[in-house]
């Protein structure tokens, strides 16, 4: 499995390409805007867009989405279909944030807790992982002992649960009982800033650490 992030929009939201070396078939995950890099970053490293993945539907992570599926009828897939709270509400979203108004999209597929996804040869799980949003996933490789997680957690923090449908304790418990129960050593891309393991976070994030738990 090989990846590049992609940092977008003034926000600076991951946008990550990931792609099997084998077929050099990719996927976007995330696309928040900038979808001309984004294109860009595929013919520069000669890869064939496969899908657009989504962990939530939170417009600074899915702005560019509908553009792109329009432009390569690829299919959207994710994310949890609880979160067309928000997919519903792009214009709105745009609004309120100061982005242009997105191009409108559905998703092709939703996204359910245990599902898989393929890339090529690789292999995805989902996890279901509710509070930031409601219909938020996580993406997990096993084989990589990699994650793309969202906004549910970073390096440091944790993702907020004060917007609408936001829930502190489902949170808390998305990250304690399904991600670092994938294990200490697993690296994860967070919706914003640099990546980190879940190990690391287990010890000092002061929000979810062991110590704050007995």
């Amino acid at each position: 499995m090989e990846f590049t992030l992609l940092p977008v929009t003034p926000f600076a939201q991951n946008c990550t390409l990931v792609w099997c070396p084998e077929t050099r078939k990719a996927a976007v995950i995330d696309p928040g805007g900038e979808p001309e890099r984004i294109l860009a970053e595929l013919a520069k490293r000669d890869l064939e867009l496969d899908a657009i993945w989504l962990t939530h539907g939170h417009l600074d992570h899915v702005g560019a989405t509908g553009e792109l599926k329009a432009r390569l009828g690829v299919p959207v897939i994710g994310p949890h279909q609880a979160d067309d709270f928000w997919l519903s509400r792009l214009d709105e979203q745009a609004r309120m944030f100061g982005f242009p108004a997105p191009v409108a999209f559905s998703p092709d597929r939703y996204l359910d807790d245990g599902d898989t996804l393929t890339l090529g040869t690789l292999r995805f799980e989902v996890l279901h992982c509710p509070g930031h949003t409601p219909g938020h996933v996580v993406l997990f490789n096993r084989e990589a002992r990699w994650a793309q997680v969202g906004d549910v957690l970073f390096k440091g923090s944790i993702g907020r649960t004060d917007f609408p449908m936001g829930n502190h304790q489902q949170l808390l418990d998305a990250i304690r009982n399904k991600l670092f129960l994938l294990g200490d050593d697993v690296r994860f891309v967070p919706g914003h800033g640099p990546m980190s393991t879940l190990g690391e976070e287990r010890r000092t994030n002061p929000f979810v650490a062991d110590s704050r738990f007995g």
